[in-house]
């Protein structure tokens, strides 16, 4: 198979990246119980990781063109194999900060690598949206891997048992640079957006005065705000607010996980029978009836000893079913602004793509752990309903400027962050 090292290279990159990037709700609640942060300060590590990527990612777009997708990665494959390490021998919540810095500062380089990269891969636009669409869904392995595998390193007896689960990782990331590094790009036709780097930031920032890129934007950044304040704080709901043991209220968040894999999967099977924007509309409202019906039901919960997952509270089954109603927005609207731009583009659109998707998970996690500190864990979620009400305002916005640009849109249903 033709470029089959490239291709590879590029799943296990974000196979790596979906554990690292998505373990944050595990590293929260690790900081917490055993380096004794408090949950404001915890929440700090949502902004180290998504700062580190929204920063480099407005910047990355213009000149990785020019440096190269092969010696971006690698350098960003080698950054984030020492982070591994350091957190191996770290062991602290300093070493936490630095990792998840690392982690942020390479997955920017490596998302608009790969966006770009499916591009020249891809032999036509049936097999881009399939690559992509695979790609993208083993992202969601990688996440679902994360919070089973992390657990598994936990010890009754041995405290730091956890922290081998990096050098696991280390190994991952450094099979991936050797398949990358041995990769033949030579045959692949890049394309530079402007005529120096100057340029292609202009023509990046020329993006932004695109309405449907300018309502996309604010969409990305209130559905990753809302998708990353549950993600990240769950597993610390289900052990302070629904009383879970450490090592359940992980394995329990695997549940969201695979909701949102599901909720993806039907939506793929529904847009081709029913318009967007109704299954849009129908999710958000979902979603709502989720965290205004469901979340009451944890006043005045009963404590009682977990000994199986039978004796798990049935909230801790259903509230996290609220990611079959929100996996489908981020790829379907994703879809429309990509279908809309030009190939040559998608580097600098990809940029902007993952800028506000960082921003917006840091506000969401900064958000929830203020309010699990200030309000209680039991009433913070319920903020989720303020970028789902944002989020109608957008999707209707966004169907008037397609039917305005009488563009036909097709659908990559299987997305991810």
């Amino acid at each position: 198979m033709k470029n089959w090292k490239i291709k590879l290279s590029l799943y296990l990159n974000y196979f790596v990246f979906a554990i690292l990037l998505n373990s944050v709700g595990i590293l929260i609640q690790k900081s917490i119980n055993t380096y004794h942060v408090d949950e404001l300060a915890a929440s700090s590590l949502e902004a180290f990781k998504d700062l580190s990527i929204a920063f480099v990612s407005f910047f990355v777009g213009s000149f990785l063109p020019r440096l190269g997708y092969k010696k971006g990665m690698l350098m960003a494959l080698a950054l984030v194999f020492f982070g591994c390490i350091g957190m191996y021998f770290g062991n602290s919540f300093t070493a936490v900060r630095i990792l998840f810095a690392c982690v942020g500062i390479s997955f920017a380089v490596i998302k608009v690598s790969v966006y770009s990269l499916v591009g020249l891969l891809a032999a036509d636009d049936k097999a881009h949206k399939s690559m992509l669409s695979s790609i993208e869904s083993f992202f969601m392995v990688g996440i679902a891997v994360a919070f089973v595998s992390f657990p598994l390193f936990y010890s009754d007896t041995d405290p730091d048992a956890w922290l081998r689960v990096y050098l696991v990782v280390a190994v991952l990331v450094a099979i991936s640079f050797l398949f990358l590094l041995f990769s033949d790009f030579d045959s692949l036709n890049f394309e530079i957006p402007g005529s120096n780097i100057a340029d292609d930031f202009k023509q990046m920032i020329s993006l932004l005065q695109r309405p449907m890129v300018l309502v996309f934007a604010i969409a990305a950044f209130m559905y990753v705000m809302t998708e990353q304040g549950i993600m990240s704080w769950l597993p610390t709901f289900n052990e302070k607010v629904l009383h879970l043991p450490e090592r359940t209220s992980v394995f329990m968040a695997v549940i969201l996980m695979l909701s949102i894999a599901g909720g993806r999967f039907v939506s793929s099977i529904l847009i081709k029978k029913i318009y967007w924007l109704t299954i849009l509309l129908t999710c958000l409202i979902g979603a709502a009836l989720m965290v205004i019906l469901v979340l009451p039901q944890t006043n005045n919960l009963e404590v009682k000893t977990i000994n199986s997952l039978a004796d798990v509270p049935v909230i801790a089954y259903v509230f996290p079913l609220i990611g079959f109603f929100l996996a489908p927005l981020y790829p379907l609207v994703n879809s429309i602004v990509l279908s809309a731009t030009e190939k040559i583009f998608h580097s600098p659109m990809a940029s902007l793509l993952t800028f506000f998707s960082a921003i917006g998970g840091t506000l969401g996690s900064r958000l929830v752990g203020y309010l699990f500190k200030e309000i209680g864990g039991s009433k913070a979620f319920y903020f989720s309903l303020i970028p789902m009400g944002i989020l109608i305002i957008c999707l209707f916005l966004l169907n008037n400027i397609q039917k305005k640009s009488g563009k036909n849109i097709e659908f990559n249903t299987k997305g991810g962050h």
